[in-house]
């Protein structure tokens, strides 16, 4: 297995706005904010999925990826354990009831888990594990944690594993205090990311894109079959079903690839593109992949500095919602992957970022119900 460190994962950069905590960690390999080759981000994941099948290798388990930077990590680590797995979601799912929570520092506090199916799948389970990107105090998750045993006095034991771990000695210890297992790959000291950011000067490039049609608009292809992961799913069914949307989409797609290849997730819906990115790897292209994000990241020329230039969008969800992608470049063709369906504005802001950058042969792929 890979061993990673912080110098490997992590840059800090700075909030927009956020007074609760100026600063955000950019993991270089996770295929969010950075553009990364998709096998290096899976491999990421994997190896966080290698330590809990050591450790719980004789537990029926149930695993909560967070929204939405942690998505494709939960749903990557359920795989391999042939776990359960579930997403909180800030999107909303019509016929369902919720719990509601609040990741305090984020730029989008407000959670969601859908609590039908937590019904469902509790009586089968012999632990609950989350699984985030960085965890930095642990108290989002304690209160989720409060939440479950208030509803479910009979609940399961609970663990916490993220990619990162910034938990200084009293928050770890009051987590062993309670009996809640605590795993990562890179343990980090957040003491000085705030002086990181102190300073920084938002100098870098920021675009508004426009919501207008473009003049060029992508081909798309609906694809069938959507497993949607803010539903909860079994870990190994949904990579399968994702790889089968990967290979219908690359057969739909018309012939010959281009040499160097961009494939762009949406918001939450991180995994699915990563999957599709990995299998054109398979094929020997030289793939990037990233998310568009609700992050407004403040971007800057400082040397260094892990995000250089800004896009602002509307979003594929919500088309009164913000959302932003980073540091575009030019690619010979462009994959957009998402489950989001109706919201023209959106695609038409991300197509028009992309066109900014000379990108013209862009397709569209949904994966759909039907």
């Amino acid at each position: 297995m890979i061993c990673y460190t912080e110098q490997d994962l992590v840059s800090v950069a700075g909030r927009e706005n956020n007074k609760k905590r100026t600063y955000l960690v950019v993991n270089r390999l996770q295929g969010k904010h950075v553009p990364v080759s998709p096998h290096k981000a899976l491999q990421m994941f994997d190896a966080l999925g290698a330590l809990l099948e050591k450790e719980y290798k004789e537990e029926k388990l149930l695993l909560i990826g967070f929204a939405e930077t942690a998505t494709a990590v939960g749903a990557a680590a359920a795989g391999r354990l042939h776990a359960w797995y579930l997403q909180t979601t800030r999107e909303q799912i019509e016929g369902v009831e919720y719990f509601y929570f609040s990741e305090q520092h984020s730029h989008a506090a407000e959670q969601k888990l859908v609590k039908d199916d937590l019904d469902q799948v509790l009586p089968f389970v012999d632990r609950i594990i989350f699984v985030e990107d960085e965890i930095t105090t642990g108290n989002t998750i304690w209160n989720i944690i409060q939440l479950l045993k208030k509803t479910y006095p009979d609940c399961p034991p609970f663990s916490a594993v993220s990619i990162l771990n910034g938990m200084d000695a009293d928050c770890q210890n009051i987590y062993k205090e309670r009996k809640i297992g605590l795993h990562w790959l890179v343990k980090t000291q957040h003491e000085t990311y705030p002086d990181q950011v102190s300073g920084l000067e938002g100098d870098g490039v920021c675009h508004v894109c426009s919501t207008e049609k473009p003049s060029r608009m992508p081909e798309e292809y609906g694809i069938g079959g959507l497993e949607n992961a803010r539903r909860l799913t079994k870990g190994a069914e949904y990579r399968m079903a994702c790889q089968q949307m990967a290979e219908k989409a690359l057969q739909a797609l018309p012939a010959g690839r281009g040499s160097r290849i961009l494939v762009v997730g949406t918001e939450e819906f991180m995994y699915p593109a990563l999957i599709l990115g990995e299998l054109l790897e398979q094929a020997g292209t030289e793939v990037r992949c990233h998310s568009t994000t609700r992050s407004p990241i403040v971007v800057s020329k400082r040397a260094g500095y892990p995000l250089r230039e800004r896009y602002q969008l509307s979003s594929l969800y919500d088309a009164q919602r913000r959302t932003f992608i980073y540091d575009l470049t030019a690619y010979e063709e462009v994959l957009i992957v998402t489950d989001a369906s109706g919201e023209k504005e959106g695609l038409y802001s991300l197509v028009n970022a992309l066109h900014e950058q000379g990108n013209d042969k862009i397709y569209v792929i949904r994966w759909c119900e039907a």
